[in-house]
Protein backbone atom coordinates (compact mmCIF):
# COMPACT_ATOMS: atom_id res chain seq x y z
CA UNK A 1 0.00 0.00 0.00
CA UNK A 2 1.52 3.05 -0.45
CA UNK A 3 2.57 4.85 2.21
CA UNK A 4 1.15 8.65 1.41
CA UNK A 5 -2.21 6.75 0.56
CA UNK A 6 -2.50 5.17 3.65
CA UNK A 7 -1.78 8.03 5.69
CA UNK A 8 -4.37 9.93 3.83
CA UNK A 9 -7.03 6.98 4.92
CA UNK A 10 -5.72 6.82 8.53
CA UNK A 11 -6.51 10.90 8.93
CA UNK A 12 -9.83 10.54 7.06
CA UNK A 13 -11.07 7.74 9.79
CA UNK A 14 -9.23 9.81 12.52
CA UNK A 15 -11.86 12.65 11.55
CA UNK A 16 -14.93 10.79 10.96
CA UNK A 17 -14.72 8.77 14.53
CA UNK A 18 -14.06 12.13 16.24
CA UNK A 19 -16.87 14.09 14.88
CA UNK A 20 -19.46 11.27 14.18
CA UNK A 21 -21.03 11.22 17.64
CA UNK A 22 -20.80 15.12 18.06
CA UNK A 23 -23.42 17.71 16.30
CA UNK A 24 -20.77 19.30 13.74
CA UNK A 25 -21.19 16.59 10.89
CA UNK A 26 -19.08 14.43 10.22
CA UNK A 27 -19.92 14.40 6.30
CA UNK A 28 -19.11 17.87 6.26
CA UNK A 29 -15.53 17.28 7.89
CA UNK A 30 -14.88 14.25 5.68
CA UNK A 31 -15.78 16.21 2.43
CA UNK A 32 -13.44 19.46 3.44
CA UNK A 33 -10.64 16.99 5.20
CA UNK A 34 -11.07 14.94 1.67
CA UNK A 35 -10.64 18.15 -0.20
CA UNK A 36 -7.52 19.59 1.46
CA UNK A 37 -5.99 16.08 1.19
CA UNK A 38 -6.93 15.90 -2.66
CA UNK A 39 -8.17 12.65 -1.52
CA UNK A 40 -11.43 13.06 -3.85
CA UNK A 41 -13.42 10.81 -6.43
CA UNK A 42 -16.29 8.33 -6.45
CA UNK A 43 -14.00 5.69 -4.69
CA UNK A 44 -13.64 8.09 -1.83
CA UNK A 45 -16.96 8.62 -1.50
CA UNK A 46 -17.94 5.31 -0.66
CA UNK A 47 -15.05 5.07 1.35
CA UNK A 48 -16.02 8.15 3.60
CA UNK A 49 -19.33 6.04 4.01
CA UNK A 50 -17.89 2.49 4.48
CA UNK A 51 -15.76 3.99 7.72
CA UNK A 52 -18.52 4.93 9.54
CA UNK A 53 -18.96 1.25 10.61
CA UNK A 54 -15.89 1.85 12.21
CA UNK A 55 -17.66 4.26 14.39
CA UNK A 56 -20.48 2.55 14.75
CA UNK A 57 -18.64 -0.61 16.44
CA UNK A 58 -17.37 1.99 19.10
CA UNK A 59 -20.63 2.59 20.25
CA UNK A 60 -21.26 -1.41 20.14
CA UNK A 61 -18.40 -1.91 22.08
CA UNK A 62 -19.26 0.94 24.58
CA UNK A 63 -22.87 -0.47 25.10
CA UNK A 64 -22.15 -4.20 25.08
CA UNK A 65 -24.02 -4.98 28.39
CA UNK A 66 -27.13 -2.94 27.19
CA UNK A 67 -27.13 -4.18 23.12
CA UNK A 68 -26.34 -8.14 24.34
CA UNK A 69 -29.65 -7.69 27.14
CA UNK A 70 -32.26 -5.85 24.66
CA UNK A 71 -31.17 -8.90 21.98
CA UNK A 72 -31.29 -11.49 25.05
CA UNK A 73 -35.26 -10.25 25.78
CA UNK A 74 -36.10 -9.93 21.83
CA UNK A 75 -38.06 -12.51 22.58
CA UNK A 76 -39.15 -12.78 26.12
CA UNK A 77 -39.10 -9.14 27.68
CA UNK A 78 -41.07 -6.43 26.59
CA UNK A 79 -38.64 -3.46 27.75
CA UNK A 80 -36.33 -5.22 25.27
CA UNK A 81 -39.22 -5.75 22.49
CA UNK A 82 -40.04 -1.76 23.11
CA UNK A 83 -36.36 -0.64 22.71
CA UNK A 84 -35.86 -2.60 19.10
CA UNK A 85 -39.02 -1.00 17.91
CA UNK A 86 -38.13 2.40 18.62
CA UNK A 87 -34.73 2.00 17.12
CA UNK A 88 -36.64 0.48 14.08
CA UNK A 89 -39.07 2.89 13.85
CA UNK A 90 -36.31 6.03 14.25
CA UNK A 91 -34.00 4.30 11.30
CA UNK A 92 -36.86 3.82 8.86
CA UNK A 93 -37.21 7.64 7.39
CA UNK A 94 -33.72 8.56 6.91
CA UNK A 95 -33.44 4.92 5.56
CA UNK A 96 -36.52 5.28 3.43
CA UNK A 97 -35.55 8.65 2.28
CA UNK A 98 -31.70 8.13 1.58
CA UNK A 99 -32.54 4.97 -0.58
CA UNK A 100 -34.70 7.29 -2.93
CA UNK A 101 -33.14 10.74 -3.15
CA UNK A 102 -29.00 9.83 -2.20
CA UNK A 103 -27.81 9.93 -5.68
CA UNK A 104 -28.83 12.80 -6.42
CA UNK A 105 -27.76 14.28 -2.95
CA UNK A 106 -24.33 12.93 -3.52
CA UNK A 107 -24.44 14.64 -6.83
CA UNK A 108 -25.50 17.84 -5.89
CA UNK A 109 -24.40 18.40 -1.97
CA UNK A 110 -21.58 16.43 -1.86
CA UNK A 111 -19.36 19.57 -2.10
CA UNK A 112 -18.00 22.24 0.22
CA UNK A 113 -19.97 25.19 -0.04
CA UNK A 114 -23.05 23.68 -0.28
CA UNK A 115 -22.02 21.94 3.50
CA UNK A 116 -20.11 25.29 4.89
CA UNK A 117 -23.64 26.24 4.74
CA UNK A 118 -25.68 23.38 6.19
CA UNK A 119 -22.82 23.75 9.00
CA UNK A 120 -23.82 28.04 9.34
CA UNK A 121 -27.87 26.86 9.30
CA UNK A 122 -27.09 23.67 11.66
CA UNK A 123 -25.37 25.90 14.15
CA UNK A 124 -28.25 28.77 14.41
CA UNK A 125 -30.46 26.09 14.75
CA UNK A 126 -28.93 24.65 18.29
CA UNK A 127 -28.27 27.68 19.39
CA UNK A 128 -32.15 28.45 18.90
CA UNK A 129 -33.07 25.05 20.59
CA UNK A 130 -30.84 25.86 23.54
CA UNK A 131 -31.82 29.48 24.08
CA UNK A 132 -35.56 27.96 23.87
CA UNK A 133 -34.60 25.38 26.80
CA UNK A 134 -32.87 28.16 28.87
CA UNK A 135 -35.62 30.58 28.72
CA UNK A 136 -38.61 29.00 29.47
CA UNK A 137 -37.00 26.46 32.02
CA UNK A 138 -36.72 23.11 29.88
CA UNK A 139 -37.97 20.37 31.98
CA UNK A 140 -37.45 17.02 30.32
CA UNK A 141 -40.63 15.09 29.62
CA UNK A 142 -38.18 12.09 28.55
CA UNK A 143 -35.60 11.12 30.88
CA UNK A 144 -33.66 7.71 29.73
CA UNK A 145 -33.96 6.04 26.38
CA UNK A 146 -35.97 3.48 28.26
CA UNK A 147 -38.84 5.76 28.59
CA UNK A 148 -39.65 6.98 25.18
CA UNK A 149 -42.44 6.03 23.14
CA UNK A 150 -42.94 4.97 19.68
CA UNK A 151 -44.04 8.45 18.87
CA UNK A 152 -40.89 10.06 20.60
CA UNK A 153 -39.14 7.79 18.13
CA UNK A 154 -40.36 8.53 15.06
CA UNK A 155 -39.60 11.93 15.65
CA UNK A 156 -36.26 11.60 16.38
CA UNK A 157 -36.26 9.60 13.41
CA UNK A 158 -37.88 12.42 11.17
CA UNK A 159 -35.43 14.76 12.50
CA UNK A 160 -32.13 12.38 11.91
CA UNK A 161 -33.94 12.46 7.83
CA UNK A 162 -32.20 16.02 7.29
CA UNK A 163 -28.95 14.60 7.74
CA UNK A 164 -29.41 13.62 4.46
CA UNK A 165 -28.00 17.13 3.65
CA UNK A 166 -24.66 16.79 3.74
CA UNK A 167 -22.78 19.08 6.91
CA UNK A 168 -26.07 19.13 8.48
CA UNK A 169 -24.78 16.13 11.40
CA UNK A 170 -26.97 12.94 11.57
CA UNK A 171 -25.44 13.21 15.31
CA UNK A 172 -26.82 16.59 15.57
CA UNK A 173 -30.04 16.43 14.13
CA UNK A 174 -31.26 13.22 16.48
CA UNK A 175 -29.96 14.73 19.75
CA UNK A 176 -31.03 18.64 19.31
CA UNK A 177 -34.24 17.13 17.23
CA UNK A 178 -34.80 14.83 20.13
CA UNK A 179 -34.11 17.78 22.76
CA UNK A 180 -37.00 19.47 21.14
CA UNK A 181 -39.14 17.57 20.96
CA UNK A 182 -38.79 16.71 25.07
CA UNK A 183 -36.17 14.41 25.84
CA UNK A 184 -33.67 14.99 28.17
CA UNK A 185 -29.96 15.60 26.90
CA UNK A 186 -29.05 12.12 28.05
CA UNK A 187 -31.66 10.38 26.78
CA UNK A 188 -31.64 12.34 23.33
CA UNK A 189 -27.67 11.87 23.42
CA UNK A 190 -27.49 7.66 23.87
CA UNK A 191 -30.52 7.19 21.64
CA UNK A 192 -28.22 8.86 18.51
CA UNK A 193 -25.50 6.84 19.67
CA UNK A 194 -28.15 3.76 19.55
CA UNK A 195 -29.42 4.99 16.33
CA UNK A 196 -25.92 5.09 14.64
CA UNK A 197 -26.03 1.18 14.49
CA UNK A 198 -28.66 0.75 11.84
CA UNK A 199 -28.12 3.62 10.30
CA UNK A 200 -24.47 3.56 9.76
CA UNK A 201 -24.40 0.06 8.84
CA UNK A 202 -27.80 0.41 6.65
CA UNK A 203 -25.34 3.08 4.73
CA UNK A 204 -21.91 1.16 4.40
CA UNK A 205 -23.81 -1.95 2.79
CA UNK A 206 -25.93 0.01 0.57
CA UNK A 207 -23.17 2.39 -0.63
CA UNK A 208 -20.96 -0.69 -1.15
CA UNK A 209 -23.20 -3.07 -2.95
CA UNK A 210 -24.52 -0.24 -5.42
CA UNK A 211 -20.95 1.11 -6.09
CA UNK A 212 -19.13 -2.47 -5.95
CA UNK A 213 -17.86 -1.90 -9.48
CA UNK A 214 -15.89 0.91 -8.28
CA UNK A 215 -14.13 -1.41 -6.10
CA UNK A 216 -11.79 -4.58 -5.82
CA UNK A 217 -9.84 -6.59 -3.26
CA UNK A 218 -7.26 -4.43 -3.39
CA UNK A 219 -8.88 -1.78 -1.62
CA UNK A 220 -9.74 -3.84 1.55
CA UNK A 221 -6.37 -2.65 3.55
CA UNK A 222 -7.13 1.11 2.84
CA UNK A 223 -10.81 0.67 4.45
CA UNK A 224 -9.77 -1.51 6.94
CA UNK A 225 -7.24 1.16 8.13
CA UNK A 226 -9.26 3.84 7.75
CA UNK A 227 -12.35 2.00 9.54
CA UNK A 228 -9.77 1.12 12.45
CA UNK A 229 -8.84 4.50 12.87
CA UNK A 230 -12.35 5.39 13.03
CA UNK A 231 -12.97 3.11 15.28
CA UNK A 232 -10.03 4.46 18.03
CA UNK A 233 -11.00 7.68 17.66
CA UNK A 234 -14.50 7.55 17.88
CA UNK A 235 -14.32 5.41 21.06
CA UNK A 236 -12.39 8.26 22.76
CA UNK A 237 -14.98 10.76 21.42
CA UNK A 238 -18.23 8.67 22.67
CA UNK A 239 -16.81 8.61 26.10
CA UNK A 240 -15.44 12.55 26.32
CA UNK A 241 -18.91 13.52 25.20
CA UNK A 242 -21.04 11.59 27.64
CA UNK A 243 -18.62 13.36 30.55
CA UNK A 244 -18.99 16.45 28.70
CA UNK A 245 -22.65 16.29 28.27
CA UNK A 246 -23.40 15.94 32.15
CA UNK A 247 -22.06 19.43 33.03
CA UNK A 248 -22.38 21.65 29.45
CA UNK A 249 -24.81 22.01 26.59
CA UNK A 250 -24.24 22.39 22.70
CA UNK A 251 -23.81 26.00 22.67
CA UNK A 252 -19.82 25.34 22.03
CA UNK A 253 -20.79 23.15 18.65
CA UNK A 254 -23.13 25.80 17.53
CA UNK A 255 -20.53 28.33 17.57
CA UNK A 256 -17.92 26.37 16.33
CA UNK A 257 -19.88 25.54 13.08
CA UNK A 258 -20.88 29.30 12.41
CA UNK A 259 -17.23 29.63 12.67
CA UNK A 260 -16.31 26.92 10.53
CA UNK A 261 -18.50 27.61 8.07
CA UNK A 262 -18.23 31.03 7.32
CA UNK A 263 -13.94 30.27 7.35
CA UNK A 264 -15.03 27.40 4.36
CA UNK A 265 -16.92 30.10 2.63
CA UNK A 266 -14.77 33.01 2.75
CA UNK A 267 -12.06 30.77 1.59
CA UNK A 268 -13.85 29.56 -1.09
CA UNK A 269 -14.90 32.89 -2.27
CA UNK A 270 -11.25 34.71 -1.74
CA UNK A 271 -9.63 31.63 -3.23
CA UNK A 272 -7.50 31.33 0.11
CA UNK A 273 -8.06 27.38 -0.36
CA UNK A 274 -8.81 26.12 -3.41
CA UNK A 275 -10.99 23.48 -2.30
CA UNK A 276 -11.95 20.43 -3.94
CA UNK A 277 -15.41 19.29 -5.33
Amino acid sequence: MDPILALKAIIMGIVEGFTEFLPISSTGHLILAGSLLDFTGPKVKVFEIAIQTGAMLAVVWEYRAKIAAVLGGLFTERKAQKFALNIIIAFLPAALLGFVFASKIKEKLFAPVPVAIAFIVGGFIILWIEKRNRNTDFVARVETVDDMTMLDALKVGCAQAFALIPGTSRSGASIIGGMFFGLSRKAATEFSFFLAIPTLMGATVYSVYKDRALLSMADIPLFGLGGFAAFVSAFLCVRWLLRYISTHDFTFFAYYRIVFGLFVLLSAYYGWVVWAD
